[in-house]
């Protein structure tokens, strides 16, 4: 059987819902956050309101001096929970096996649906599914959707992030490797920052660069090396996982006097930071939630938890939002007897550097 995998990506998810309901934000940069006035962080950003460098996870100060016509609005994510809710019941009706990624993204398997003589045929027997799928929610949510069609999920993914907003891409078997070949490496799944690095070091700054690599990988990126090669030439095997995945990852410690040292307080953040990032990354993964635990000398315990659009994998995106959530629920008014900081609702990252194309 032929493989038949959708990607769809919810443009802009926050703050398309909040232009939609109050048409006064159509066209303008929304940043859906706190009031750069008040301590807070961007939780998303229009469009317009990225072109200025403004994404999930800043300071809303910062967002405030790099976008100084944004509209900042306090996020809804129940609301937005809700509106997610809706979406998904009309891609249930696509009849796809779904793989939920996270409140605005799934993954859809139609091969079931979309049979032909060959594999190209059979996804270009599934465009006007996709295309009636974007046109069903666009009439019934009045908000748009990208859509990436291929044979696997990572072609799909490299897909839908390639023609954004109310993009639909598909990458044919017959065209993925010339697809795929301009390319900066980071775009590949799996490849962050410190393997980018390596690879550039190595002279290997596109895709095209390693379809075309002759050495061993694995002197450079370890057991990833063959993986790696496959998916530069468009070649990935991983079903859609529809139960038993990860949902969080987390760490926290006892210290063993009550302590409300910020020195202490802070070093503790960064290294359960550190060790959330370092598992995300081998993991392959990103974060949309961030929360902070906290326990008393009377065994009062607290938590408190913020969510952002973009998913998260660096550790001082996840250590600033900790910082942030001790300091404006006030947690640390008293010593601590146990910190802990955790990530949830986890997705693949989201690649940003397709402009090369």
């Amino acid at each position: 059987m032929f493989r038949v995998i959708f990607h769809l990506d919810m443009d802009a998810f926050y703050a398309s819902v909040e232009q939609r309901d109050n048409p006064a934000l159509r066209g303008k940069p929304v940043i859906v956050g706190a009031p750069p006035t008040q301590r807070g962080v961007v939780c998303a950003a229009s469009y317009e309101a990225r072109k200025f460098g403004v994404r999930s996870a800043l300071p809303s100060a910062t967002a405030r001096r790099l976008c100084p016509a944004g509209i900042f609005v306090r996020p809804r994510i129940d609301y937005y929970r809700e509106e997610s809710r809706q979406i998904m019941a009309i891609v249930a009706r696509t009849g796809a096996i779904v793989e939920p990624m996270s409140i605005d993204e799934a993954y859809l398997d139609l091969s079931a649906v979309c049979q032909a003589e060959t594999a190209d045929d059979s996804l270009l027997m599934a465009l006007p599914l996709a295309r009636q799928l974007k046109q069903q929610i666009r009439s019934q949510r009045q908000l748009t959707a990208t859509i990436g069609l291929a044979a696997n999920k990572l072609l799909a993914k490299i897909a839908s992030d390639h023609q954004k907003p109310d993009g639909l891409t598909v990458i044919t078997e017959g065209e993925k490797v010339a697809f795929l070949r301009p390319l900066p490496v980071r775009t590949l799944y799996g490849v962050g920052k410190v393997t980018e690095q390596t690879l550039n070091g190595a002279g290997i700054a596109t895709i095209g660069d390693l379809q075309g690599y002759a050495g061993d990988l694995r002197a450079l990126v370890g057991s990833f090396g063959p993986k790696l090669k496959q998916f530069a030439l468009g070649e990935d095997d991983r079903p859609l996982e529809i139960g038993d995945e990860i949902k969080s990852i987390s760490g926290e410690e006892t210290f063993l006097q009550d302590t409300d040292d910020r020195k202490i307080l802070r070093r503790c953040l960064k290294e359960q930071a550190w060790d959330i990032a370092t598992r995300l990354k081998h993991r392959k993964l990103g974060a949309h939630t961030v929360q902070v635990k906290v326990r008393y000398s009377d065994f009062t315990t607290l938590t408190r938890q913020i969510s952002v659009e973009e998913p998260l994998a660096e550790a001082g995106d996840i250590y600033r939002l900790g910082c942030f959530l001790l300091g404006r629920e006030k947690l640390v008014s008293r010593p601590l007897r146990l910190l802990g900081l955790g990530v949830g609702n986890l997705r693949e990252p989201t690649i940003r550097q397709l402009a090369l194309l």
